[in-house]
Formats: C-alpha cells, structure tokens, sequence
C-alpha cells in the first residue's frame, strides 16, 4: 500500500480526497491528515508517508514553503490546489503531479499510477506476499475500496476495458469494475489461458463457445453469450492458436 497524508486548510478539501482515494484509487491508504502548514510538518516527521497531498495557498505558510522547510523528503508529493500559477514552482520542486481544485477522478487516478510507477518494485511486501499466495492458489486479487477480492482465474471469462478501468466477467454472472486498465491486467494474468482479441479485450481461452472466422477478423462467441469482436491483424495468429489447443 502507498501510505498518504492530505495537508489541505480546507477541512471539505481534505474529506473530498480522502473519500475519492477510497473510492477511486484502493492501493492508497490515508494514514494521516493536517489542516495547516505547522501540523503537516509534523504528522509529516512522526508518519513519515510514501505521499502527500499539499495544497499550496494556506494560510501563514503556503504548501510550497512547507517543502522548502523539510530537509530530508522521503516521499512524493501530488499538489492539490485551486491555482494554477504555481505549477512551474511545484514542478521545480519535483512534485509527481499537480491537481486543480475541484479534482478530475480520472487525472487524480493517473497521479497515484505515477507514484506507483516510480516506487517500483519496491511497494510494500505484503502486496508481493498476496500476489504469491494468489498465483499459488490458482487466483488473482483484484483491488477494490473495500479491500482485495480473490477470485479464481479459471472462473474469468472475459475482461472489457472501460477507459482506465476494466470490467471482469466471471462464471457466476458477476461483473466486477475494477481500477485497472487492461494492459495492467493482462500482465498479471500472463501465462494463463487469457488472449488479447484487440485493444479492449481479454478473453479466457477455456470459456471460447464458437468462433467465426470473417475476412475482417472474426468473432468469437463467449460462455456468458457476449459476442467479441478479434482484429483483423490478430486473425491468423488467433486460427493458428485454437488449432494448437483443440486439435
């Protein structure tokens, strides 16, 4: 998990954040908040968090000044603010993103990603543990606001991409939206029976009920009677991998 703290004068801004990081963005965890300078320096040294969001214009002591006060920083920073003259400023600062007030979910989804990607492999080794259990088990988790739901990959019949989010159909006639785009899916079910028919899907080997194959590419009709499309670039590859399987 990425361990955060909001700094923001505005209580209302603080909630707003905390709650769409909830929603929005589960990998996050609010470990502490401040609503003034003074006391997110100090929940800062004491918490000592992977992220914070700074609002820059506060009162006696603007976001900026609070940086400049910390020698040490062991952690990024995404501002949040309501004035955009300050981006050069945040910038210099090294800030991972800058997010205007009132805050976009899609821009604020892609900052957390940018905090993820530059932490690396380095996150937390309880999420590795889970991966691993997960992998051992023969099931994936999939993150949720609530927590990490693991489900069998055998019961995945199809993934649909939804802008930076994908929708997982299972067996049981669930779907579930998960804050993921479908290459980050993909990737985690690598060497399993998954196949990407074209850029917003990924479809279980094992839940294929007919294909039809057409000049363009084809169809390809799934166990919960969805009918998927396969790009025509894909057509041979895709011919020559049932045959493999099935023949």
């Amino acid at each position: 998990m990425i361990k955060a703290i909001i700094i923001d004068d505005e209580k209302s801004a603080v909630i707003s954040i905390e709650l769409a990081l909830k929603e929005y963005c589960p990998t996050v965890e609010v470990i502490g908040k401040a609503y003034s300078a003074k006391e997110g320096i100090k929940e800062i040294e004491t918490k000592k968090p992977d992220l914070v969001f700074l609002d820059i214009q506060m009162p006696h002591t603007t976001g900026i000044e609070l940086l400049e006060q910390i020698d040490q920083r062991n952690f990024d920073v995404i501002f949040v603010t309501a004035y955009n003259e300050y981006a050069v400023k945040a910038f210099k600062l090294n800030a991972i993103d800058y997010l205007l007030k009132p805050i976009s979910i899609p821009e604020l989804i892609k900052a957390v990603h940018k905090v993820s990607d530059t932490k690396g492999n380095q996150f937390t080794s309880t999420d590795k543990l889970d991966k691993l259990k997960a992998s051992l088990s023969g099931k994936v988790g999939l993150p949720f606001s609530s927590g990490t739901e693991f489900i069998k990959i055998s019961d995945i019949i199809r993934v649909e991409a939804d802008g930076s989010y994908c929708k997982i159909i299972t067996t049981d006639g669930k779907e579930r939206l998960v804050s993921r785009n479908l290459k980050e899916i993909q990737t985690s079910l690598e060497n399993e029976s998954f196949y990407r028919t074209h850029k917003s899907h990924l479809i279980n080997l094992e839940h294929i009920k007919k294909y039809s194959p057409l000049k363009d590419g084809g169809t390809i009709e799934m166990a919960d009677g969805a009918k998927i499309e396969i790009a025509r670039t894909n057509k041979a590859e895709f011919s020559a991998l049932l045959k493999d399987i099935f023949n």
